[in-house]
């Protein structure tokens, strides 16, 4: 597997990029401000994700999706741990990284990446999309956001 930036002449992998975001004008708006960083096994995309700078300090995963025949094997850590290299390289000392209080799965592995819980945005996802977004049995309301210290 390989990790490379998304070159600008490159499509965005949105189908991708909407299994963790439903919101495609918000997808839009921070791959084109941020560096959008894709996995590949065999010459297909198995990963993606979005590193977006937030402040001179503190730089943010705000996407990140592995595709279904990837899954468990790895490809996330991977992007995680790549994203985390750039962000010290290029200075940053805080990486930061949010989910959905429903999003079970994401909340143990930035955990077990090394990220520790900062905040809950209560009702983001009720503010900032028009649809209920249902995972696990559980409504996605809250923001849970994890930073990891350089």
């Amino acid at each position: 597997m390989i990790i490379r930036e998304l070159k600008p002449v490159e499509k965005l992998p949105l189908s991708l990029l909407l299994e963790a975001d439903p919101s495609e004008e918000m997808i839009r708006s921070y791959a084109a401000e941020g560096d959008v960083f894709i996995a590949e096994k065999n010459s297909c995309v198995a990963g993606v994700c979005v590193l977006l700078p937030l402040t001179d300090e503190t730089v943010e995963i705000k996407n990140i999706a592995v595709a279904e025949p990837a899954r468990g094997k790895g490809v996330a850590k991977a992007l995680i741990s790549h994203a985390v290299t750039i962000a010290g390289q290029c200075g940053f000392s805080i990486v930061e990284i949010g989910t959905g209080n429903s999003s079970l799965d994401q909340l143990a592995l930035y955990q077990k990446c090394g990220f520790r819980m900062k905040s809950i945005d209560r009702d983001f996802f009720v503010r900032n999309y028009p649809e209920p977004i249902i995972e696990n049995g559980i409504q996605c309301r809250d923001m849970v956001r994890l930073e990891l210290t350089l």
